[in-house]
C-alpha cells in the first residue's frame, strides 16, 4: 500500500509540476510526451535485397531496386535517398525519365509506379491488367514502350501537369505486326525485349518475341523495316569467345530444329543500331544485321545477316541472361566495342561476367573477337549497368561498370582499366574490382559498437569541431585517377553554411580497433576524423583489438575507447602536432613515453585494469574521471587528470556476470555508509558525495563509493532475472521545485515571460554553465529520484534512496509481452527523462511514458525500413534524444521517432535528389544543339528518317514540314494519339469467313441520258468511247440488255484480285487452310471436353466408393 501511494505521489509530481507538456517541458506523463511519428531521417548503404539498377546519364544518379519494394538513390557528396513502396513487392524494371527527376518502376505484380525524386514521393501508380514482359522509356521524352505476355506493344505517357500515366491510342498487336512483316504465327507470343533504335528519337523500335522473332518497327510508317529469325538462321560464321583470327572461324549451318529458340536477352551492338546482339536459352549469342529487310522480296544471300558467338564448346550451356554493349574508340573504326555477357558458359562452371572485345572493319562478315576477359563475382549475380562517359557526345561509351551481386554487394570497375588492361592480344588482365564507397563502413571493416551524441548547449567546443570538419572532403575515397561517376543531387543549404556549429556527432567503433566520427547535425553525415588504434613508436598489447565500448564527454571533448582486450584509450579532441608524451597506466606500473605526433587527434593516455573485455564506460564530473565495467563483472575507476587508477572492485560476487550498465549518482552523506573521517570533516550533516551504480546481467546492483571504491551494498533486484538490459536514473521534481515552477506560471509573470526569461538567461549564464559541467555525466542528489531497470521480459521501477540504503523492493513493475533487446531514454529540453524507448527482438519499437511506463505508441523496423531483427543488432544501436541510429548488414539508418523533434525533419536540411539548375542547363544545351542541326540540315533532325519514307511526293513534303515545325516530342505525341494503321487489317480468329457472292455485286443497268449536242468530231469520239465501255461491260454478250453469265470465281478474280488468277488461287487456298484450322480447333476442344467429362465421371465413382465405407459421423 505504501509503494502504491508513493508511486501515485510521484506521478502527481511529474504531471502536476514541470514546465509544460511536450519535450520542452519537465513532465513525463502520457499527456506530456510527444507523439511517436517515426520517419527515416537518413539511410546509407546498398539494401540487402538489391536486384535491379537504373541510371540517369544527365543527373548522374544511380537507382537500385530491391525485392522488398524499396528503391535506393545514390548521388554525389554522400547524398543518398531511400524510397519505400506501399507494397513489399520485387521490382523487375527500373528506368529514369531522363533529366526530369522522375523514376519509373514496374513491380512483379505489374504495378507501374512514378516516383518524384525532388519530393521523394510516389506521385502516381497504376495497375496493368496483364503481365508486363518488356519495358523501355524513350530517351528525352515522357513516353514509354510496354510489351506484355499477349504480344501487344503499348505506349504510355506521363502527364507532368496532371501527374498521371496516360495510355495512348497507338498500339501494335502481334497479329497486325506479323501480317505487316509477312510472318505466319499460329499463336500469341510474349514480347521479351523492346529496344528503341539509336539516333531515331524513338520512331523506330526493335521488338523481340519469345520464340526468336525480331522485328524493327517504324511507327511513322506502321511497317516492319527489318525482320529476323525463323527462316533466316543460316549462320555465316561461328566465332568462339577467344579466337583472334577471322580465318579460324568455323562455318556452321543451323538445322531446322534451331529455327525457333527462346530469347533471353538482347542489346544493340553498334553505334547506329545496325547490329543487335541476342542471347538465347541455348547459350548462343547471335549478332543480327538489321539494316536490310529479308522480307521485301527474295534475297540472294541471307547468310550475311547473322554471326554466331559461342563462349563454350559444351553441349549443355547456361542461358545468356544479360547482354550489354559499350562502344569502342570513336577514332578507331576497326574497334567495334565491348560486349558484356552473363551466361553462355558450360553448366557447373564458375560464375563470371564475360567481357568480349569485338572488332569489325566491314560489317558482320569481318567480325573478330580480339580478346576475352572474365570478371569474377563476389556473390550470385543480380544485375549490371554501364555508366556512360561524362562530357563525351557518344553516350554509348562507358566510363565505369557497376556490378550488383547478392546479398547487397555493389562493385565497380574503372572503364579505362577495364577496356585497355591486357596481358596479351587474347586475354585481358584481370581488372581490379573496387567496393562501392560507402559513407558509413559497416562490413569492411566490421562495425562493433556505435553511439550518437548531442552537443547542444555545450558552447564553444562544437565550433572547433566545425573548423576541423570543414577541412575534410566528403567525396568518396577513390584510388587512382578515376573520377567518381555519380555526382547527382544537391546538398542542403543549411549544411553548406560555414558558420553552423556541430550539434550532433555519430561515433562508430570497428573490429580493427579504429574509431570514426561524423558530423550528424544534418541528414548528411560528413566525415570528421578517424582515431587510429596505434600509438606512434609504441607497441601496446591488445591495441588492435576490436572496440567494445565508447564514451564521450562534450564538456572538454574527451573521448574514451574500450576494447575487447581490456585496454581503455583516451583522446583529447584538440588538434596538436609536434612532440608530446603518452602515458600507460596499469594496476602494477605507470609508463611515460615521448612521441611525435603528426596532424590530427591522438591518444594521450591508456589504462589497463583487467584483461577482460570492456563492456561499459561512464564519465563523471567534468570528464576527468572515468568508470569502466568489464565482462568478468569488475568495475574500475580512472582519474585522467592525475593519470592514476583509483580502484578496481568485483561487482559480480564471483559469478563473472558482465557489467551491462553504469551510472554515477550524487547523494548526501547520510544516505550512504561512508567512513567516519568524511563525516567529521563535513561542517554539516549533509555532505554531498558520488556513488557508482553497477548493474550486471544477472540483475545484481552494486552501490560503490566513487572516491574510495568501498562497496556500500550489493543485492539482487530480482531472483528470477538473468538478462538485465539497462538501467536509468530518473530525476523527479521535488515539492520545492514544483512550487517554484507553479509560481513561475502566475498570470502576472506570464505577461512579461519573454523579457524575464531573457534577463534570467543573461544573469545566470555563467553559473548555469558551470552547473551543467558539474552534472553532465552524473545525476544530482534528489531524494525523489527513481531507478528504472529494464530486463528482457519486464521493467522495474525503484526508489533510488531506498536502494542505496539496502532495500530492493520495487515501486512499479510491468511485464513485457515480447523480449526486449535494447532501450533508451528520451529527454526534454530541461534534460529531464520523459519517455522510454524499447526495442524488441521482433523488430517492434515502443514508446512508453515515465514513470508510469504506459504504452504511448509503437512502430516496427519492418514497417519503417523493411528490416527484420538480426542477432547482435542491438550492439550497433544508439540513441540521442529521439534519434535512433542502427546498422543492418551493409545498411545504416537514423530514425527520427518524435514528431516535434525536427532536427532532421526541416525540409531545408534534406539534400535534394534532383538538381534543377543542372536540368535547366542540360535542356538549354539540347535546345541549342537541336537548332544548330536544323540549320545545317533543312530536313530537320529526323531528315534521315524522312528519306526512307514511301509514298506520294506531297505527303513526304507535308511530313518534312511537320518535322521542321515540331519537336520530336510533339511528333511522337501526334503519332501516338492515333491508332496504328496496321490495326485495321488485323484478322480475328473468331470472325466468320466472308465469301463474295454474285448478289454482292450491284451493276447499274440504267440507260444513260442523251448527251447534249456537240460537234461531229466530238460525237464521234464519244460514240467510240461508249461502244468500248459497253463491250467491256457486257464482255462480248450478243444480247444488248442482258450481260453474260459468269461464275463466282470469275467475279472474285475480276473485282477482288484485279484479274490476277494466281492471287485468287492463293486466296482460295488460304480460306481452305483457315477453315481446316477452325475445324481442327473445334475437334480438339470437343476431345478435351470429352476427356474432362470422362475424368470427372471416374473421379465421382472413386469418391462414391470411398464414401461408402465411412460412417456418417466421420464425414
Amino acid at each position: 500500500m505504501f509503494r502504491k501511494r508513493l508511486l501515485k505521489k510521484v506521478l502527481q509530481q511529474r504531471r502536476g509540476g514541470g514546465n509544460g507538456g511536450g519535450p520542452g517541458g519537465g513532465g513525463g506523463g502520457a499527456g506530456e510526451v510527444a507523439q511517436l511519428d517515426a520517419q527515416i531521417a537518413l539511410h546509407y548503404g546498398v539494401p540487402y535485397a538489391a536486384s535491379v539498377m537504373g541510371f540517369d546519364p544527365v543527373q548522374r544518379l544511380l537507382a537500385v531496386g530491391t525485392l522488398d519494394g524499396r528503391i535506393k538513390i545514390f548521388g554525389g557528396d554522400n547524398i543518398e535517398g531511400l524510397l519505400i513502396s506501399p507494397k513489399s513487392v520485387p521490382y523487375k524494371y527500373l528506368q529514369f525519365i531522363q533529366n526530369q527527376g522522375l523514376l519509373v518502376a514496374v513491380s512483379n505484380e505489374n504495378e507501374i509506379q512514378v516516383w518524384n525524386l525532388e519530393f521523394r514521393q510516389l506521385f502516381h501508380f497504376s495497375q496493368w491488367d496483364v503481365n508486363i514482359t518488356a519495358f523501355a522509356v524513350i530517351e528525352e521524352t515522357f513516353f514509354m514502350y510496354l510489351g506484355d505476355e499477349n504480344g501487344l506493344l503499348s505506349v504510355l505517357k506521363y502527364d507532368v501537369d496532371d501527374g498521371k500515366l496516360l495510355k495512348m491510342p497507338y498500339n501494335v498487336t502481334i497479329h497486325s505486326l506479323s501480317e505487316a512483316a509477312g510472318v505466319s504465327l499460329l499463336d500469341t507470343q510474349p514480347i521479351v525485349g523492346i529496344l528503341p533504335q539509336p539516333d531515331t528519337l524513338g520512331t523506330r523500335v526493335l521488338i523481340a518475341f519469345e520464340r526468336g522473332l525480331l522485328v524493327l518497327w517504324d511507327i511513322t510508317e506502321d511497317r516492319a523495316i527489318a525482320v529476323r529469325g525463323y527462316g533466316d538462321l543460316h549462320i555465316k560464321s561461328q566465332v568462339s569467345g577467344a579466337q583472334t583470327d577471322a580465318s579460324e572461324h568455323q562455318i556452321d549451318n543451323v538445322d531446322e530444329t534451331e529455327e525457333e529458340r527462346e530469347i533471353c536477352s538482347l542489346c544493340w551492338a553498334s553505334r547506329g543500331g545496325s547490329t543487335v546482339a541476342v542471347g538465347y536459352i541455348t547459350g548462343d549469342i547471335l549478332l543480327w544485321d538489321m539494316t536490310v529487310s529479308s522480307r521485301q522480296g527474295k534475297q540472294t544471300d541471307v547468310s550475311s545477316n547473322v554471326v554466331k558467338l559461342q563462349l563454350a564448346s559444351g553441349s549443355r550451356r547456361l542461358p545468356v541472361i544479360v547482354l550489354h554493349w559499350s562502344a569502342g574508340s570513336a577514332k578507331d573504326t576497326t574497334k567495334g566495342g565491348h560486349l558484356f555477357v552473363y551466361g553462355g558458359d558450360d553448366m557447373g562452371s564458375e560464375e563470371v561476367l564475360t567481357v568480349l572485345s569485338l572488332e569489325s572493319s566491314n560489317g558482320l562478315e569481318s567480325v573478330r573477337c580480339a580478346s576475352r576477359g572474365d570478371l569474377r563475382l563476389d556473390g550470385s549475380f543480380a544485375d549490371m549497368i554501364l555508366i556512360p562517359d561524362t562530357g563525351v557526345p557518344d553516350k554509348i561509351r562507358a566510363s565505369a561498370l557497376f556490378v550488383l551481386t547478392n546479398p547487397g554487394q555493389l562493385n565497380f570497375y574503372d572503364g579505362s582499366a577495364l577496356f585497355s588492361g591486357r596481358k596479351s592480344e587474347e586475354v585481358y588482365a584481370q581488372p581490379e574490382a573496387r567496393k562501392f564507397p560507402v559513407a558509413v563502413p559497416t562490413i569492411d571493416p566490421n562495425i562493433t559498437v556505435t553511439d550518437l551524441y548531442s552537443l547542444t548547449g555545450t558552447g564553444h567546443p562544437s565550433i572547433s569541431l566545425k573548423k576541423f570538419c570543414a577541412r575534410q572532403s566528403v567525396a568518396p575515397p577513390i584510388s587512382g585517377n578515376m573520377k567518381w561517376p555519380l555526382t547527382g543531387g544537391v546538398p542542403s543549404e543549411m549544411s553548406l553554411k560555414e558558420d553552423h556549429a556541430v550539434e550532433r556527432i555519430y561515433v562508430a567503433g570497428y573490429q580493427d580497433g579504429s574509431v570514426r566520427i561524423w558530423d550528424a547535425t544534418f541528414p548528411i553525415l560528413v566525415p570528421m576524423f578517424v582515431l587510429d588504434a596505434k600509438v606512434s613508436d609504441i607497441i601496446l598489447d591488445g591495441a588492435n583489438a576490436s572496440v567494445s565500448s565508447l564514451a564521450f564527454c562534450s564538456l572538454n571533448l574527451t573521448f574514451a575507447v574500450g576494447t575487447a582486450s581490456g585496454l581503455v584509450r583516451m583522446y583529447k579532441l584538440h588538434e596538436h602536432t609536434g612532440d608530446s608524451s603518452f602515458h600507460f597506466v596499469s594496476e602494477s606500473k605507470q609508463e611515460v613515453h615521448a612521441v611525435h605526433h603528426g596532424r590530427g587527434f591522438h591518444c594521450h593516455v591508456a589504462f589497463m585494469a583487467s584483461n577482460s573485455p570492456v563492456r561499459s564506460l561512464r564519465f563523471a564530473g567534468s570528464g576527468e574521471v572515468l568508470a569502466v565495467g568489464y565482462q568478468n563483472g569488475q568495475v574500475a575507476m580512472f582519474d585522467a587528470s592525475q593519470l592514476s587508477m583509483m580502484f578496481c572492485v568485483d561487482c559480480a560476487s564471483g559469478t563473472n556476470s558482465p557489467v551491462v550498465s553504469l551510472s554515477i549518482y550524487g547523494v548526501v552523506s547520510s544516505a550512504a555508509e561512508v567512513d567516519q573521517s568524511q563525516k567529521e570533516t563535513a561542517k554539516s550533516g549533509k555532505f554531498s558525495t558520488d556513488v557508482l551504480l553497477s548493474l550486471t546481467k544477472d540483475a545484481r546492483l552494486t552501490v560503490i563509493d566513487s572516491t574510495s571504491g568501498l562497496v556500500i551494498n550489493s543485492h539482487l533486484l530480482d531472483q528470477k532475472q538473468l538478462s538485465a538490459v539497462s538501467m536509468y536514473v530518473i530525476d523527479v521534481a521535488s515539492d520545492e521545485e514544483q512550487t517554484q515552477s507553479s509560481g513561475d506560471k502566475s498570470p502576472s509573470q506570464s505577461q512579461t515571460g519573454k523579457e524575464q526569461k531573457d534577463l534570467d538567461q543573461k544573469q545566470a549564464q555563467g553559473a548555469e554553465t558551470n552547473q551543467k559541467k558539474a552534472s553532465q555525466h552524473s545525476h544530482s542528489g534528489d531524494s525523489n529520484s527513481l531507478l528504472l531497470v529494464c530486463f528482457e521480459d519486464e521493467a522495474l521501477l525503484f526508489y533510488l534512496a531506498s536502494l542505496i540504503q539496502g532495500s530492493n523492493k520495487h515501486l512499479h513493475k510491468i511485464k513485457l509481452a515480447k523480449h526486449c533487446c535494447w532501450s533508451a531514454i528520451f529527454k526534454n529540453k530541461d534534460d529531464k527523462a520523459c519517455g522510454l524507448i524499447l526495442a524488441y527482438q521482433t523488430g517492434i519499437i515502443e514508446l512508453r511514458s515515465l514513470p508510469d511506463l504506459e504504452i504511448l505508441a509503437e512502430s516496427s523496423l519492418m514497417h519503417l525500413l523493411r528490416w527484420s531483427y538480426k542477432t547482435g543488432m542491438d550492439k550497433s544501436m544508439s540513441s540521442s534524444n529521439g534519434q535512433i541510429a542502427m546498422v543492418n548488414g551493409s545498411e545504416f539508418s537514423i530514425i527520427s521517432l518524435i514528431a516535434s523533434e525536427n532536427d532532421f525533419r526541416i525540409p531545408e536540411s534534406l539534400p535534394c535528389l534532383h538538381d534543377k539548375v543542372l536540368a535547366a542547363a542540360a535542356e538549354a544545351a539540347i535546345s541549342i544543339s537541336t537548332d544548330q542541326k536544323r540549320k545545317q540540315n533543312p530536313a530537320g533532325v529526323l531528315g534521315g528518317i524522312i528519306k526512307g519514307l514511301k509514298g506520294k511526293a506531297d505527303e513526304n513534303a507535308n511530313l518534312r514540314r511537320s518535322f521542321n515545325a515540331q519537336t520530336h516530342i510533339e511528333l511522337l505525341e501526334s503519332i501516338f494519339l492515333k491508332e496504328s494503321s496496321a490495326e485495321a487489317s488485323i484478322p480475328s480468329p473468331d470472325d466468320p469467313i466472308e465469301e463474295l457472292t454474285i448478289d454482292d455485286i450491284d451493276i447499274d443497268d440504267d440507260v444513260p441520258l442523251s448527251p447534249p449536242p456537240a460537234s461531229s468530231s466530238t460525237s464521234h469520239v464519244n460514240k467510240k468511247t461508249t461502244e468500248d465501255e459497253r463491250e467491256k461491260l457486257f464482255e462480248g454478250s450478243s444480247v444488248a440488255d442482258k450481260p453474260r453469265m459468269r461464275s463466282t470465281q470469275e467475279i472474285l478474280t475480276k473485282y477482288k484480285f484485279g484479274g490476277d488468277a494466281a492471287a485468287a488461287a492463293a486466296h482460295a487456298k488460304d480460306k481452305l487452310m483457315q477453315r481446316q484450322e477452325k475445324l481442327e480447333r473445334i475437334s480438339q476442344r470437343t476431345q478435351e471436353l470429352q476427356d474432362g467429362a470422362e475424368n470427372f465421371a471416374s473421379l465421382a465413382q472413386e469418391l462414391a466408393k470411398n464414401m461408402e465405407n465411412k460412417k456418417w459421423w466421420k464425414l
